[in-house]
């Protein structure tokens, strides 16, 4: 008599799937995906092509929502502006990030330290702003206090045009770039310190075991960081809203301001809000993955060395 192998129970199986168990565990992130973004992502799609003041019934217009914005000076300005606060934001605070990285990872590899990198991250967006708001006072600053004192002179800062968006970029600059030294001081944890010490024997310096070991093996990391931090720079608002509201004369109007205006400063006209949203939604997917290519994000450079 031949001995039949008894199948286990469906629950048994169901439980020794792992696909299906991976699927139970990202689906309460999936839900809330669909639910809060790819739904009211489609939706604002259909709205972008209606007049709709959210009183009435929407009406459908076709494109002429595109066409309004796009005949829009104010548009285009935000759009610049926003352009120019990414310009003085990224690279500013990537070189800072790294340097600030390198040194907690040669000189000071302290938790302590490290803490207190990330505390400024850690405070809403609107409390910052509104510290720096007093800070940068124009007659009781501490800032302009300390410039006056040592002949600089008072400067405008947020009240300045010529410097309002560079001041909004250095407030985000000081918030942001702990945060991303220790995600680039992560990344530094991961290179093998033998690919060091062989360089050195080969008679390397430190400035070039920065540009041909370090810097390509961080750019798994750096590709992270710049893709987040361009998307998140092109959607500033909250610190422009507390600090300058958009001016002075439109100088620190961005174009998640310009939105703001047209839905609650504007006649209420969601269709071209929302029309400008899909705009900047394709302009972040056009950025992302230009910086993915070029940077090539899904390589790595750490099979080189192997």
């Amino acid at each position: 008599m031949s001995y039949i192998p008894r199948k286990p129970p469906l629950i048994e199986r169901f439980l020794d799937n792992q696909k299906i168990i991976a699927y139970l565990f990202i689906l309460p992130s999936l839900i809330g995906f669909v639910v809060f973004f790819a739904i009211p992502a489609i939706r604002s799609i259909f709205i972008s092509f209606t007049e709709w003041n959210l009183l009435s019934d929407a009406k459908y217009v076709g494109i002429e929502n595109y066409q309004t914005i796009f005949a829009d000076d104010r548009f285009w300005r935000s759009l610049q502006v926003t352009i120019t606060y990414v310009l003085w934001n990224i690279p500013i605070q990537t070189v800072l990030a790294i340097l600030i990285a390198l040194l907690m990872e040669r000189v000071a590899n302290s938790s302590f330290l490290r803490g207190i990198m990330i505390l400024p991250w850690l405070m809403p967006n609107v409390v910052v702003a509104m510290l720096f708001v007093w800070l940068l006072d124009p007659t009781l600053g501490l800032i302009n206090i300390f410039l006056k004192g040592i002949g600089i002179g008072q400067q405008g800062f947020f009240g300045d045009p010529n410097q309002a968006i560079a001041s909004i970029a250095g407030v985000n600059i000081w918030r942001h770039m702990g945060y991303t030294a220790i995600l680039i001081f992560a990344g530094l944890k991961t290179i093998p310190k033998s690919l060091y010490e062989a360089a050195r024997v080969d008679g390397a310096n430190g400035w070039v075991q920065f540009w041909r070991i370090t810097l390509p093996l961080l750019r798994p990391v750096l590709v992270f960081v710049l893709v987040t931090s361009v998307i998140g720079s092109f959607q500033i608002f909250d610190t422009i809203a507390v600090a300058t509201e958009g001016g002075p004369a439109g100088a620190s109007r961005t174009i998640l301001v310009y939105i703001y205006e047209q839905v609650f400063e504007r006649r209420i006209n969601m269709g071209v809000a929302t029309a400008a949203s899909v705009v900047l939604f394709l302009i972040l997917i056009t950025v992302t993955i230009i910086q993915t290519r070029y940077l090539r994000a899904g390589q790595s450079d750490l099979a080189d060395y192997s």
